[in-house]
């Protein structure tokens, strides 16, 4: 069984900072990608950065220059530095794992809230 834990998220004020992160536990070989969606309240889950086992990232364009995805291979561990929040990047944050080499399983974490207000 994997299992994706989550820590960091909370309330921040607009221009403010906040950092996530999530381990991934259990009996698996490989994770092919790591990384990060949101969905914010009446939204669907959208993709908001992505670290791929060779170290290639992606980012939504709404996030782009603001927020950075690291990964930490040797701690099953992926990292979202968010720097800059606006009230629009309110939302419960599920990182996921896509583990596996040729066939991959999508394994997500429960979710952590990031609420960006004055």
């Amino acid at each position: 069984q994997v299992r994706l834990v989550e820590s960091g998220g909370g309330l921040v004020q607009p221009g403010g900072s906040l950092g996530l992160s999530c381990a991934a536990s259990g009996s698996f070989s490989s994770i092919s990608a790591m990384g990060w969606y949101r969905q914010g309240p009446g939204k669907q889950r959208e993709l908001v950065a992505s670290f791929t086992r060779y170290g290639s990232t992606n980012y939504a364009d709404s996030v782009k220059g603001r927020f950075t995805v690291s990964r930490d291979n040797a701690k099953n561990t992926v990292y979202l530095q968010m720097n800059s929040l606006k009230p629009e990047d309110t939302a419960v944050y599920f990182c996921y794992a896509d583990i596996g080499v040729v066939s991959t399983i999508l394994y997500w974490g429960q979710g952590t809230q990031v609420t960006v207000s004055s």
